[in-house]
């Protein structure tokens, strides 16, 4: 048994910029460190299966919720439900750091609309 942090945990890239690091990843549940710079954003989709909760770590991002636009700042979170239309985007002039977590995970269970 060991710390896991960005260092160690499965790195990805996402949107045109931004980068994540699983630092959980069952089936059951999914923790993921992201990092957006800012300007970035990911498509719309929605998720059938998982519910995810989205957290900001660092920086002011938007999270686009069926249309409803709610912005988040450090130490602010906002769950996702499944068959939710959403996307994430950083329309701020620096980066944000953030954690999304699933349950169960997302990937596999996207769908880009």
């Amino acid at each position: 048994m060991r710390p896991v942090d960005i260092s160690s945990g499965e790195h990805y890239h996402w949107g045109s910029a931004s980068e994540g690091w699983h630092l959980l990843n069952r089936p059951d549940l999914s923790v993921i460190h992201e990092r957006s710079p800012a300007g970035d954003h990911e498509r719309r989709h929605y998720h059938s299966k998982s519910r995810q909760f989205f957290y900001v770590l660092e920086g002011r991002a938007v999270l686009d919720v069926d249309g409803t636009r709610v912005e988040l700042g450090p130490g602010q979170g906002l769950e996702v439900l499944p068959g939710t239309r959403h996307q994430f985007l950083n329309e701020s002039d620096a980066d944000v750091a953030f954690l999304v977590i699933s349950s169960p995970r997302a990937h596999g269970d996207r769908t880009d609309v």
